[in-house]
């Protein structure tokens, strides 16, 4: 191996196929005939590029399903719907593939995450697409397969996909269980987070594309019932693993940043429902909670990473910080909108209070200014205690 590298390195390509033969002579002669079948599969695997061709398919089907609104047309919501599922299907075949080569359960690494989010939002889009049929669940489906397939992208360029697992990670049971329960748990967060900026979106062009109460209510069901299903996922996925940290190092739960991430999610999701059921928030607050669980996925998915510390060191990566916090700020940004286009749509109606101020007797900006302050805030100060409480504040 040793003077493969040396031949590569010095380009010399007869000096490299001699020494790559006696590299395979070696491997068959102790046990890897298996593997050594499967080279030429992956070289063709690699050259097909699955998950490339289904960011086109998504693409395309995301622009379809827009045109659709525009135009008010069913043809193009059609269209979108078949292109995802043709996009879905290869996207599966693309993950089963995966699996066969490296004899793993789908994930094994951030890469192999990315493109499982990807895939489990899609197929959840399919099904809310299917049950209402108003081209909602194909942006949602298209928008959030191309965009992890986008980030799986960036995260292949710093090496291997496939590579060697850590001896923590050998072990097939619990990659099943965990890794994939709790990633289907990230899968329906980010879904219930772009159903809501896609509640927000309607609504700023509402003047545009029909956006009227039932509308409303179906959407917000959607938000809804997948936020349910999250915090279920999520939930247990958590559970499942301290159960698989107790077996390998000896305790249940450290506070370690990585399972601190994934109880963020699952309180996040908690908190939507209670503030729900007990009438804290409504239709609107709904939205605005379900795109903040966006900025708590991605930090819990990818922040948690880049801290560096933890029995999670498998895991760890040190770029990408400023798109993670870009795209936290654009949550924000979407949040505080969505606030905002709801203040000023009650601004108007008549009420017991005085036109143009609130409950509080404050003009609606102005209340929206401190609501939104108020809610970032909070949540900061939280995260912020909380990480300095368990030492790992940097």
């Amino acid at each position: 191996y040793a003077g493969m590298v040396s031949a590569y390195a010095k380009n010399d390509a007869t000096t490299f196929n001699n020494k790559l033969r006696k590299y395979q002579d070696y491997l068959k002669n102790n046990g890897f005939t298996i593997e050594l079948s499967k080279t030429g599969k992956e070289f063709a695997f690699n050259n097909f590029d699955p998950f490339y061709k289904c960011e086109i398919l998504y693409v395309l089907a995301f622009l379809m399903a827009c045109g659709g609104w525009l135009t008010l047309a069913k043809w193009p919501n059609q269209t979108a719907y078949y292109l995802i599922a043709l996009a879905a299907v290869i996207h599966t075949c693309g993950l089963i593939f995966r699996m066969w080569l490296e004899g793993r359960p789908p994930v094994t690494n951030l890469y192999s995450a990315a493109v499982f989010v990807g895939w489990g939002a899609v197929i959840l889009g399919l099904i809310l697409e299917r049950i209402y049929r108003d081209g909602i669940g194909n942006v949602v489906a298209s928008s959030v397969g191309f965009v992890t397939l986008l980030v799986a992208g960036g995260l292949s360029l710093s090496g291997d996909t496939m590579e060697m697992l850590q001896a923590v990670l050998d072990t097939n049971f619990w990659l099943a269980t965990h890794v994939v329960i709790i990633t289907i748990g990230y899968s329906a967060t980010f879904v219930a987070g772009f159903l809501a900026i896609v509640y927000v979106v309607r609504d700023f062009v509402a003047n545009k594309m029909p956006f009227d109460k039932t509308n409303r209510s179906s959407l917000t069901k959607m938000i809804y019932g997948i936020v349910c299903f999250a915090t279920l996922f999520s939930f247990v996925g958590t559970v499942l693993g301290g159960i698989w940290a107790d077996q390998s190092w000896g305790r249940f739960w450290g506070w370690d940043p990585k399972e601190n991430g994934a109880l963020m999610i699952v309180i996040w999701n908690a908190a939507i429902l209670h503030a729900r059921w007990g009438g804290i928030i409504r239709e609107r607050g709904l939205v605005a909670m379900a795109i903040f669980g966006n900025a708590v996925t991605a930090w819990s998915f990818f922040g948690t990473n880049m801290l560096g510390i933890g029995l999670h060191s498998y895991g760890f990566m040190d770029k990408a910080f400023a798109w993670l916090m870009v795209f936290v700020c654009m949550q924000i940004v979407m949040l505080t909108g969505g606030l905002m286009i709801g203040t000023l749509g009650q601004a108007g109606k008549p009420s017991v209070q005085k036109t143009g101020q609130s409950a509080l007797g404050l003009p609606p900006l102005a209340q929206l200014a401190i609501e939104a302050l108020v809610i970032v805030a909070s949540f900061a100060v939280t995260i912020f205690y909380l990480l300095k409480a368990l030492g790992i504040w940097l």
